[in-house]
């Protein structure tokens, strides 16, 4: 089992360094619009003041503690892990990488950013050390509705761009990209990851459920 968890904690933080990465180069490619969610926390600051950043953190606060009660279950480490460790990894590649100022660099810094985040989801999911406030709703609206990744997590990123534009939030095309691009991607790389994962922890099909049902129930 030392082993097992061994590998689940490598895809997991890889997985959380990839989405950091991911959402610096969106980040130097803004001038395409932004990611859903930010399109709300912008658009929550300009009607009701304090920082986008702390209104990410209080949308994240809120999220954890209704996803917790719709699953009826206390979250695990690895969210609030996920909420730290994110924004780190975050700081450190938005420091490490240069501020592209051509248009054609920008827009490859956007489309990168954009793979690599949803690449990054499914990297860190299978580990099951919990995830991240936002990954939780896709997750449970796939679990309770009987959704597949891609349906969830566009329904996730279209409502919450709606909302966030209704509250003045910028929308662009890069937002709009990133709401129907997400979902397919994660679904893919899940599918990868989840298949690459037990092959590390050399564990075949037969076994893995048992497994699995063990590490969630840790």
């Amino acid at each position: 089992m030392k082993k097992v968890n061994t590998w689940r904690l490598l895809f997991f933080f890889a997985g959380l360094m990839v989405i950091g990465l991911g959402i610096a180069l969106t980040v130097k490619g803004q001038r395409f619009g932004v990611g859903s969610w930010d399109v709300l926390h912008i658009g929550l600051y300009q009607q009701f003041g304090l920082s986008i950043g702390t209104w990410s953190e209080i949308i994240g606060i809120l999220i954890v503690t209704l996803s917790s009660i719709g699953i009826r279950q206390w979250p695990h480490v690895g969210t609030f892990l996920n909420m730290i460790v994110v924004g780190l990894f975050l700081d450190f590649f938005n420091w490490l990488l240069p501020d592209p100022h051509h248009f054609a660099f920008q827009l490859m810094d956007f489309i990168l950013g954009t793979i690599l985040i949803a690449i990054g989801c499914g990297l860190y999911i299978p580990a099951h050390f919990g995830a991240g406030p936002r990954d939780t709703v896709m997750l449970l609206l796939v679990e309770k509705l009987d959704w597949s990744i891609t349906s969830a997590r566009t329904f996730m990123e279209f409502t919450v761009a709606v909302v966030g534009y209704f509250l003045g939030g910028p929308v662009g095309i890069g937002t709009v990209v990133m709401v129907f691009a997400l979902g397919p991607i994660i679904q893919v790389a899940l599918r990868y990851s989840e298949k690459a994962l037990k092959k590390c922890m050399k564990i075949d099909d037969g076994k893995h459920k048992q497994v699995e049902k063990e590490i969630i129930e840790q």
